[in-house]
């Protein structure tokens, strides 16, 4: 139509009309002798793109005499194409797009815009759904063949995809082969399976029973049904003479004691074998009675019945039935006493743990089975029974909704109630909370948090690396206690919608883990899907950090967000790879599970996010532990409810018993924090003294990992330790324990007894770091100094083992190597900061930094890091450097006579570059950076690049360098654009 195709008079159709004109004729064979067609027009539709191309892609390779050049090929292929196709390329030959000129590239941007339509599911999410359904088994597996070759996936995750989606009859039918014979075998053989099943009628088989004792004899089966006998049975009673009605002998037809005297609805068994059946435990449970049974399972009976003597045992009253049965087996033989006149009203039916039901019963008298549970009570629950141990496995949607919403609290133990991480709605008592927080009352609501929460921007994604080998996790064995924590935490999630049945062919194991009040916690093992899983770079906060923010806050408040991951959704598509399996069904998360390596970033993301306008102001997030700092109670009562009202508004809510208010001091992150400082949490030093010296290396890498959390307390904590982690240098199987461990344990131990506490820094004041190096490691202190008299204080030690070549350095070197680790962990406060800052070591031997003709690169390199910094090194004997815990005294009103500068100030490198670097900064007032000028680096204006190129070249610290190692000095901190020609 003229709607789809070019103008005739454009170049775009000519060229079009000329391959056309070409290739419409029938071509010759080709080289090969294959004769080969041209493809059929392509008009755009997403589901034909691949196959046209490989068309055209063959077309072109069989036939190469034809397209000489690129331009030829893409003519070709733009020739065959109609529709809004054509549309699109006209547009590219037009715009003289460059792909034009490459076929390569016109084909991969043609992909693009036509192989996958809006809205379409991708091949993963297509072969995850992939049913059979009403197709033939060999529909059906051409079309897993079809989606598989483009999925990316394993054959083992492919194999369980193709078993998941078989019709039942088929996939219980190849229960029997397991996924080691290979996916191209398994395919084949349930090509065969399928077509011996349809060419026979299957039986009728029921679940056989898993124990019975011989002493209890088995009820037979039966079936409520309005059935005819067939002609065959009935003239084989004629002929035998035997009853038409109950097929017995000694009596006819009328005088049949068991034949009613009113036309009755007959109750006729199927032909199952009696040691088919199922029995399964139940309780039936009155208002004033409980009694304990078994009820047979019969996929045969068309009624639900319970025994006279059974009835007689709860003590309840018949109810005369509106219609009268004949109860018989499928030999015509009486059930019981062959009668059913009479039902129970309502009685609850318990099934496991948590499955209730209100339930009437069929009054079966004379009965052997204490209760039948036939076809109307199996199609409305539809269970599914694990055959070893006759437990149901997986309830319907009917029994989610009713039989298993309502658990009564005094079958719930303590250790079921402590195992779950799903929350039970319970109000929350509104008196404990401040008075200026209650108009917020619903940001403390526990039924609230036990809500599906919605989709949002930072749902959990998980994207899976390509080619992903899925979960195939095992069912663990369950005690007794674990069974009934399992099961309460199932129920409880599925009522909560946080869970939910799947079909998914990812299944990660489910356990439980104890808990130090007794309980028991669930545990998913998701470490396989973990090392699938692309992960996320987004960082968390850097703890020590992000404590420094907290200067000058005087009241604090604590929040503890409840079920903090559940309440972020798993994004929309990706529920099945959280699927998890347990001894009672395969469930997946519909909201973010704990056990994820992503969750703890996409939380972060999600907080950050929430919490964005108060971050550094005065609030600090640590994902679900949100810190709230304030200079005076009413900032702070402000702050308070600003973070309140934004809970509210993303829907979050938070655990009010974890919760402080206005607090002087909390624990936070393992920290004490108040005013005057961070001090280490007193139970977790209580724990480092109480520690036994370790007997092996796991007990020595527990401690030193514990104790390492703290080592920002500690002065000169690389040296204590150094015994102790030479111990662990090879990775050895045995600890040797010797003198020189053992007294660095103990030293250890007692250091930590007396920890400083430590101040927050203060930019408004002037920093002091003293350094330390030795053979085996240096170290380093920031401090400050406070009050009336100032006294020094230290914010933060710093330890840093060398390594071998480190070692080798000599005391100047390891000296330097002190200042340069200690300024580059404290770089955040000590660059830029508002006075010099200080530096104490007690090496006078730094003189020669004044002295050397040249520098080696390394020093040259340091020499360069340390013009970042506005320095006074001041040199104090090794008699005077006294220990971290005697800090307090550095500072003493006593007159000091010993410090003095080791460098004088106009050779001293770092004033020269501070001052030029101040200078650049107010030339750039009036000649801006360039656009061009790099990330990073500092735009130079044109009226100082002489002077800094001078100063560079003549500083002491740089050792006279020549014009190459003056550029590459200038070229890791300056940019201008002619500074090459400049230099050289």
């Amino acid at each position: 139509m003229s709607t789809e195709t070019p103008a005739a008079s454009s170049p775009f159709s000519e060229l079009v009309n000329a391959f056309k004109a070409a290739l419409i004729p029938p071509t010759p064979p080709s080289a090969s002798g294959s004769p080969m067609a041209v493809p059929a027009k392509y008009a755009g539709e997403a589901a034909e793109c691949s196959g046209f191309l490989l068309q055209v892609n063959l077309y072109i390779r069989m036939q190469p005499q034809q397209f000489p050049t690129e331009q030829s090929k893409v003519a070709f292929l733009t020739s065959l194409l109609s529709g809004k196709a054509l549309k699109w390329a006209e547009a590219i030959w037009n715009s003289n797009n460059p792909i034009i000129n490459s076929y390569d590239q016109f084909v991969t941007h043609f992909s693009e815009v036509f192989s996958t339509a809006t809205g379409t599911l991708s091949t993963s999410d297509q072969l995850f759904r992939l049913r059979q359904g009403s197709s033939s088994i060999h529909n059906y597996t051409l079309h897993f063949r079809t989606l598989a070759a483009a999925s990316g996936w394993n054959e083992i995750s492919l194999l369980g995809a193709y078993r998941q989606g078989l019709n039942p009859e088929i996939r219980s039918a190849m229960a029997i082969y397991d996924d080691t014979i290979g996916l191209e075998a398994f395919l084949l053989r349930t090509t065969r399976v399928s077509q011996q099943l349809a060419a026979c009628q299957p039986p009728v088989t029921a679940p056989q029973v898993a124990s019975v004792a011989a002493s209890t004899p088995v009820p037979e089966p039966m079936q409520v049904d309005s059935t005819r006998l067939s002609r065959a049975e009935r003239d084989r009673r004629i002929s035998q003479g035997l009853c038409i009605y109950c097929g017995q002998s000694g009596h006819i037809l009328r005088t049949c004691p068991v034949r009613p005297p009113h036309p009755m609805v007959s109750m006729i068994a199927s032909e199952i074998e009696p040691t088919m059946l199922t029995l399964i435990p139940v309780t039936l449970r009155t208002s004033d009675h409980i009694i304990s049974t078994s009820a047979l399972i019969d996929s045969g009976s068309s009624g639900n019945f319970i025994s006279s003597d059974c009835l007689k045992e709860l003590q309840l009253t018949r109810l005369r039935h509106h219609q009268e049965y004949a109860v018989t087996t499928i030999q015509g033989r009486p059930l019981g006493r062959g009668r059913v006149q009479h039902s129970t009203p309502y009685i609850t039916l318990q099934i496991g743990l948590f499955h209730f039901e209100e339930i009437k019963l069929l009054v079966l008298e004379g009965s052997t089975a204490s209760i039948i549970l036939g076809r109307p009570w199996l199609k409305l629950h539809n269970p599914e029974l694990r055959w070893d141990t006759c437990d149901v496995t997986r309830w319907s949607k009917h029994c989610f909704i009713r039989c298993l919403s309502g658990i009564p609290p005094h079958h719930i133990t303590s250790v079921q109630l402590a195992s779950t991480l799903v929350e039970s709605p319970e109000p929350v008592s509104t008196q404990e909370i401040p008075a200026e927080y209650r108009a917020f009352q619903d940001v403390f609501s526990k039924q609230a948090a036990t809500k599906l929460p919605p989709h949002r921007p930072w749902d959990c994604a998980i994207d899976l690396l390509p080619g992903a080998q899925l979960p195939k996790g095992k069912v663990y064995p369950l005690s007794i206690p674990e069974r009934q924590a399992m099961e309460a935490y199932i129920t409880e999630a599925l009522n909560q919608g946080f869970i939910q049945p799947s079909t998914s062919p990812a299944a990660s194991s489910f356990f439980f883990v104890g808990k130090k009040d007794g309980g028991l916690r669930p545990c998913i093992d998701y470490r396989i899907l973990n090392s699938q899983i692309i992960q996320q770079p987004y960082p968390l906060p850097l703890v020590p950090a992000a404590l420094e923010e907290l200067r000058g806050s005087q009241v604090f408040t604590k929040l503890d967000l409840r079920s903090a991951y559940n309440l972020v959704r798993i994004r929309e598509g990706d529920e099945w790879k959280t699927a998890f399996v347990t001894p009672t069904g395969h469930y997946e998360y519909l909201v973010m599970p704990y056990g994820l390596s992503i969750s703890p970033s996409v939380f972060q993301t999600f907080m950050n996010e929430v919490f964005r306008e108060f971050l550094h102001q005065f609030v600090l997030v640590y994902i679900d532990d949100i810190l709230i700092y304030s200079r005076n109670m009413a900032e702070h009562r402000q702050h308070v409810q600003q973070v309140l009202h934004k809970l509210r508004q993303y829907q979050l809510y938070l655990k009010l018993e974890k919760c402080e208010f206005h607090q002087p001091s909390v624990y936070f992150l393992g920290y004490n924090i108040s005013a005057e400082g961070v001090h280490m949490d007193q139970k977790k030093v209580d724990a480092i003294l109480k520690w036994p010296p370790p007997r092996n290396v796991k007990e020595l890498q527990r401690f030193l990992g514990f104790s390492n959390f703290y080592r920002r307390f500690i002065q000169g904590y690389s040296s204590i330790t150094a015994p102790l982690t030479s111990l662990l240098r090879g990775k050895p199987k045995h600890l040797t324990w010797n003198p020189a461990a053992h007294e660095a344990f103990q030293h250890l131990k007692h250091l930590f007894s007396t920890a400083p506490l430590l101040h927050h820094p203060d930019p408004e004041l002037p920093f002091t770091v003293e350094v330390d190096a030795s053979t085996a490691g240096v170290g380093a202190v920031l401090s400050q100094a406070a009050g009336d008299p100032a006294i020094l204080h230290p914010c933060a030690f710093y330890s840093h083992k060398l390594s071998p070549a480190e070692q080798n350095y000599d005391v100047g070197n390891r000296e330097l190597l002190a200042i340069k680790l200690a300024l580059d962990e404290w770089r955040h406060w000590l660059e830029g900061a508002r006075h010099p800052v200080t530096i104490i070591t007690d090496h006078k031997n730094l003189q020669y930094l004044r002295d050397a003709k040249r520098l080696n690169p390394r020093q040259a390199r340091w020499a360069l890091f340390f013009t970042r910094f506005h320095l006074k090194i001041t040199y104090r004997p090794g008699s005077k450097n006294i220990p971290a815990d005697a800090l307090s005294r550095l500072s003493s009103p006593e007159p000091s006579t010993d410090p003095e500068p080791i460098i004088p100030s106009h050779l001293f490198v770092s004033p020269i570059i501070w001052n030029i670097d101040r200078d650049i900064q107010q030339a750039t007032l009036q000649e801006p950076a360039r656009p061009d000028c790099p990330e990073g680096k500092i735009y130079v204006p044109s009226s100082l690049r002489d002077r800094l190129l001078g100063t560079v070249h003549q500083s002491p610290g740089s050792g006279h360098p020549g014009s190459k190692r003056t550029l590459s000095l200038l070229q890791s901190r300056y940019w201008w654009s002619s500074m090459r020609q400049d230099t050289i």
